[in-house]
């Protein structure tokens, strides 16, 4: 093992960027498939685990659609594994320490998530705890977006404290309507099963809170807009931009489900529309701090930051 693994990594290294965007693309289509899975009231479709059944990993025809459809699922994450392993042993074999820190935290995070997924199951679609899996994967697209910008970002200064601070504010808003979404979720129908139990919250006042605090998110983040017009960050600007684009999007898309009665092809672009939101926060943040270029020494970095600024 420890005379494959080297060669493995050297030979993986010129992969690692292709790598990197799959991690961030699997782990978005795992979300998507996860909603599947819960609008399809597939939840308990293995109604165990690790096994499927209490005699078999796998499901049987007589278990049905549902049990495809969580058996199928479960399988992903095998795929997700296989992607974050090679993206791990890519970033060793290149010798980037700092991604290579990056890819074991996203690799650490897949079989967390496979426990989490158990421990639902187990508690049969608990909807705190499916609410806890659901942001875990948030995260996790999170640090991916964060590894992408240690390949490839632009090298940058930080930008002013204003725009820092409003940057940070803005990811803490849009995770707490990302939490608060998952409120929503845990007190509506598509509970994943047609017997798990919900929170016993009322799901009006839990989409009316949910609804406010996305319209401070879209304030915080139209103001960082502004702002950043203003003091020409023009990669700020960008992050913002795209980042009111979604939220107006998300905002739609949730009106319209609320009163179409949660139609499942609303709520299944709802999700995706909330991994999509979790990357484009962190970038926001990534465009408002420092990165110096890797290839220069400390000494010298400040100067090719300052250079390569859009400021």
């Amino acid at each position: 093992m420890t005379l494959v693994a080297p060669a493995a990594a050297r030979a993986l290294a010129r992969y690692l960027w292709p790598l990197a965007v799959a991690n961030l693309a699997a782990n978005i289509a795992i979300v998507v498939t996860g909603g599947v899975v819960r609008l399809t009231a597939s939840g308990l479709g293995c109604p165990t685990w690790p096994r499927c059944t209490e005699e078999s990993y796998v499901t049987h025809p007589e278990m049905g659609v549902h049990g495809v459809i969580e058996f199928g699922n479960r399988t992903l994450t095998f795929v997700l594994a296989a992607i974050a392993l090679m993206t791990f042993l890519a970033a060793w074999g290149a010798a980037d320490r700092r991604a290579t820190r990056l890819a074991l935290l996203v690799g650490l995070g897949i079989p967390a998530q496979a426990l989490l997924g158990g421990v639902t199951v187990l508690t049969r679609l608990n909807p705190w705890v499916v609410a806890f899996h659901f942001l875990v994967s948030m995260a996790i697209i999170g640090v991916c977006v964060v590894l992408l910008d240690a390949l490839r970002g632009p090298v940058r200064i930080a930008a002013p404290p204003p725009a820092r601070r409003l940057a940070w504010l803005v990811l803490a808003a849009g995770w707490v309507v990302l939490y608060l979404g998952t409120v929503v979720t845990g007190s509506g129908p598509h509970a994943g099963d047609v017997d798990a139990r919900r929170t016993g919250l009322d799901p009006q006042v839990t989409s009316h809170v949910h609804a406010w605090a996305v319209y401070v998110l879209v304030a915080l983040t139209l103001g960082l807009l502004v702002l950043a017009h203003r003091q020409r960050l023009d990669r700020v600007r960008r992050a913002a931009a795209w980042l009111l684009t979604l939220e107006v999007a998300q905002g739609a898309i949730g009106f319209a489900q609320y009163f179409l009665g949660l139609p499942v092809a609303l709520v299944g672009l709802h999700m995706l529309g909330a991994a999509l939101t979790s990357a484009a926060l962190t970038w926001v943040v990534l465009t408002s701090v420092a990165r110096l270029d890797p290839a220069q020494p400390s000494s010298g970095s400040s100067a090719t930051a300052t250079k390569s600024s859009e400021r």
